[in-house]
């Protein structure tokens, strides 16, 4: 075949899989060889609608068979696929759509009136929607059609549109906590490549079963979740939102062997009421990203016969770049793990030189899963390399002896106070041994003395209580004071990426002002 890229892994598929479950969700069902057919009849319904190769075609929602379906279906026509955050305000996905140049969008029935107030003054000419009967209201000359009507209505053609493994297959705009969002340009390569380190690393069989809660517009979902599963022959479940006694039940009900999340999620699930009497001997693998776990819960899960594999990466690498072997998980405890299979990383300091283990430094990454450039970026492509081909993260950590990777912080989260770097990662860990709480930030605020110090903001676990000065005094003696937070503030919840990691740079606009007028 001349598509080398993604959009032909279901159609190699329908034979080798025919008949098998391949993705489950929202109350539908598709075996491969019906998958490949839809994803036939939607590619068809896109180039009657004028997607030729290296256009752009967004999708807007939640987790949902047609997420899958628009991707696949794009990469057979070597177009682009764009899957956009649902959380965002209009003008942000309006901004996605220009800078993209997206032409057609697939819209969730419950992101529609989101889509009516994005699309005006883009590129945008057709929009398909997920609704119960077809939408008429729109941007003027803009059409609306419904997204079930037009797959049916379209012939299930089998092409073969030439696509290199260096061709853009997703553009995904990361979240643009400072400045206006970037578009990470994941080639078909990026994708396969990353696919191959999880089928690598994470030992993934062929009748694995994935259920996917975070969502499909997050690089963790797509990349470590869905495309390597599908790749394989697994089976994809997935859930539009995060529901503890809904995964339960789905780990029973499809014998669930893999499970992705963030520590607030394995400690929820672990804290519920069914949690004790659920069956979860299926479960085989269970990944977790955006912290360090708990011991609490790794011992609630260990006591269930679990263990969990970490690691480390972002949207440019697509998004692997370590991971931790489960059986490394007491012994490497907070470490992010060793690089993937055919990955490489290096620790450099200001100067570009590569740094002992044990000193920390910025994280530079190095792969075929690595991203080469950003959409309409030029300022940002010219300073994302060092040496050439190594990314560099923004990230600060360090290399044991052993090449495991430990995480200090982000470089525009580190704080200094007094001249001294305090990393928030450090502070963040030892305040998480508290059973009273469930999640904690650390960030800088104002100091006339100082510059800044470091303030923690925490959420309490279910039933439980503290105070500040239970939580500094946890701490005492077991960190240097400058590092100590002097100040600690509990919230009721902390603002979220759609992964499920800490906005901090929201939490810094909100505490700046407020505590530099105590000082």
């Amino acid at each position: 075949m001349h598509n080398k890229g993604l959009g032909t892994w279901i159609h190699r598929r329908r034979v080798k899989s025919a008949g098998r479950p391949a993705v489950t969700g929202m109350g539908l069902s598709y075996s491969y060889d019906e998958l490949a057919e839809r994803i036939e009849r939607l590619a068809s319904a896109l180039e009657d609608r004028g997607i030729k190769p290296g256009d752009r075609v967004a999708y807007l929602g939640i987790n949902h068979p047609a997420f899958i379906e628009t991707l696949f279906a794009a990469g057979l026509l070597g177009a682009v696929f764009v899957p956009l955050n649902t959380r965002l305000a209009p003008p942000e996905v309006q901004f996605a759509l220009q800078d993209s140049g997206s032409s057609v969008v697939v819209v969730d029935s419950g992101f529609i009136e989101l889509a009516a107030r994005a699309v005006g003054d883009t590129a945008v000419h057709h929009v398909l929607a997920l609704a119960g009967s077809a939408v008429t209201e729109g941007a003027a000359g803009l059409s609306w059609e419904n997204y079930d009507d037009a797959v049916s209505a379209s012939a299930a053609t089998v092409r073969d549109v030439p696509v290199a493994l260096e061709d853009a297959a997703i553009i995904l705009y990361t979240s643009g906590t400072t400045g206006r969002p970037k578009g990470a340009v994941l080639t078909h390569g990026n994708m396969t490549w990353n696919s191959y380190n999880v089928l690598v690393d994470y030992d993934v069989p062929s009748d694995a079963v994935g259920l996917m809660i975070a969502p499909m517009f997050h690089v963790a979902s797509l990349g470590m979740g869905v495309l390597p599963l599908l790749l394989k022959g697994g089976h994809v479940v997935l859930q539009d939102r995060f529901d503890p006694s809904a995964v339960i039940r789905a780990i029973e009900e499809f014998g669930v062997t893999s499970l992705s999340g963030v520590p607030t999620t394995y400690q929820m699930l672990a804290e519920h009421p069914d949690w004790e009497n659920a069956d979860l001997s299926s479960l085989r693998m269970l990944t977790c990203g955006g912290s360090a776990v708990p011991v609490r819960v790794m011992d609630a899960y260990e006591e269930r016969g679990l263990s969990f594999s970490g690691g480390y990466g972002m949207t440019e690498t697509a998004p692997g770049a370590t991971s931790v072997p489960p059986h490394y998980s007491r012994e490497k405890m907070g470490s992010a793990g060793l690089p993937h299979f055919f990955t490489d990383i290096r620790i450099v300091d200001a100067m570009g030189e590569d740094q002992p283990a044990g000193s920390v430094g910025e994280i530079l990454i190095q792969g075929p899963n690595v991203i080469r450039e950003y959409w309409n970026r030029p300022d940002a492509n010219a300073v994302m390399f060092e040496d050439g081909d190594w990314f560099k993260s923004g990230d600060m950590g360090y290399l044991d002896e052993q090449g495991f990777l430990f995480i200090s912080d982000r470089i525009k989260d580190m704080i200094i106070s007094g001249g001294e770097n305090i990393y928030p990662a450090e502070v963040e860990q030892l305040i998480m041994e508290l059973d009273s709480v469930s999640a904690v930030a650390v960030i800088g605020v104002p100091d006339e003395k100082w510059g800044e110090v470091p303030h923690a903001v925490v959420t309490l676990a279910e039933g439980h209580s503290a105070t500040a000065e239970q939580v500094i005094e946890h701490l005492s003696g077991r960190l240097a004071r400058y590092k100590t937070p002097k100040t600690v503030e509990f919230v009721e919840e902390l603002p979220r990426t759609a992964s499920g990691k800490i906005r901090k740079a929201d939490l810094r606009a909100r505490y700046a002002t407020a505590l530099s007028k105590r000082q």
